[in-house]
């Protein structure tokens, strides 16, 4: 992910689902999020931010959260980000790879921001970049091709539904962790209302009772 929260906008009730079935999970972030609050010192957000994501993480069964240290607001489709991105594919090994929106748009319209357009369309890439072992041959570390498929959550393309009832409360709690940082925007923000909103439409579209859409890309 870019940013601290980008996994809490629906991301985490599927992650909630399946360290609760006994799956590893580990979080990394590009950056800290430091350019998140106007009325803060960056360096002061650094820090709160990040202990929010590690609280989020906890909440939802995820031990390990590794941040890139980039710069907020800044990051630059490129090969030092896809560099990166593959590294830590090779030193995790994931089966399945969950990123954010690379499109234009958010479903509804909205535009989307720079740092998650570029961060998902860079992770895309960096999944075929570290199973081939004459890219990136600087790193050291022995090329992973055991990627089955990746997510992207909140795309406005939804492929792909998964099921989260009964772990849509852990959702919400992981989003609230953000405390700080809501506060910081002061725009009175219903995290409960906006994510149960969000996995009842998923929901009936899977014909379930709560679901998460994501656009999935398999290998």
């Amino acid at each position: 992910m870019a940013h601290p929260d980008d996994l809490e906008y629906g991301t985490s009730a599927a992650i909630a689902r399946w360290t609760g079935q006994g799956k590893s999970v580990t979080e990394v972030l590009a950056t800290r999020g430091e350019a998140g609050i106007d009325s803060m010192d960056p360096d002061e957000v650094r820090r709160i931010r990040s202990a929010e994501q590690v609280e989020a993480a906890r909440i939802v069964g995820v031990d390990t959260v590794e941040f890139l240290d980039l710069p907020d607001g800044m990051l630059e489709y490129g090969l030092p980000l896809r560099r990166m991105l593959a590294a830590a594919i090779r030193r995790h090994r994931p089966e399945v790879v969950l990123s954010l929106n690379f499109r234009e748009t958010f479903p509804g319209g909205g535009f989307n921001m720079a740092d998650h357009r570029v961060l998902g369309l860079a992770v895309a890439d960096a999944i075929r970049d570290a199973a081939n072992r004459w890219v990136f041959r600087d790193l050291g570390l022995e090329p992973w091709q055991g990627v089955r498929f990746a997510l992207f959550g909140g795309s406005p393309e939804p492929t792909h539904y998964v099921d989260v009832t009964g772990h849509l409360r852990a959702g919400i709690d992981s989003l609230l962790a953000h405390r700080v940082y809501f506060a910081g925007l002061g725009d009175g923000f219903d995290a409960e209302a906006f994510l149960t909103g969000m996995a009842e439409e998923g929901g009936k579209a899977a014909g379930v009772e709560h679901a998460m859409a994501f656009e999935m890309i398999g290998s």
